[in-house]
């Protein structure tokens, strides 16, 4: 079974702001909100680097089990969904969430302002499509702020795909260093 996460290398991230923008641009992220941010390690000291946060997509996701409407569900392929016919607003999601990942709109329209949302790694609102027989179509995710990533510091997708990719970076540094390159 394949299950989706996020990884971000911090040593190719030059806060750009192509992740956030493609993000916004791709899911219409309410008005006054963001669904990624990229925030700065060290800042100011020798090494900063950045570093974008968003949804984890978590395998224990705390705020599941802070949302007392169950407005937060799992999918079986690890992707974190928040359904705001469901969301009351009450922020106990955001509260529980160690990475700051559900925001609360005050802008948009009437009906979201204070509905949480957040990253759905790019499947909403696709999975909503149907096929002629009005059967749901799976789509496998792919998001916008990965794809548009123009170092490719974001990655995202099949967690033992991208932990190669992380892996062999990682390896590749070590062996630079080594060699003093």
């Amino acid at each position: 079974m394949v299950i989706y996460k996020f990884l971000h290398d911090v040593d190719r991230c030059i806060d750009c702001g192509g992740c956030f923008a493609a993000c916004k641009d791709s899911n219409g992220v309410p008005e006054g909100t963001a669904r990624i941010r990229v925030i700065r390690l060290n800042e100011g000291k020798l090494g900063e680097k950045y570093a974008a946060m968003a949804c984890m997509h978590c395998t224990d996701p705390a705020c599941l089990s802070a949302c007392p409407t169950k407005a937060i569900t799992k999918r079986p392929d690890g992707i974190v969904i928040n359904d705001k016919a469901k969301c009351i607003g009450c922020g106990y999601c955001g509260w529980a969430c160690p990475f700051g990942a559900p925001k609360y709109p005050d802008k948009g329209p009437v009906e979201l302002r204070g509905i949480m949302d957040k990253c759905t790694f790019c499947v909403v609102p696709y999975e909503q499509e149907k096929d002629v027989a009005g059967n749901l179509i799976q789509h496998e995710p792919k998001p916008a702020c990965v794809s548009f990533c123009a170092t490719k510091a974001r990655l995202g997708g099949d967690v033992t795909e991208i932990t190669k990719t992380y892996t062999a970076r990682m390896a590749g540094r070590l062996v630079q260093r080594q060699v003093g390159v």
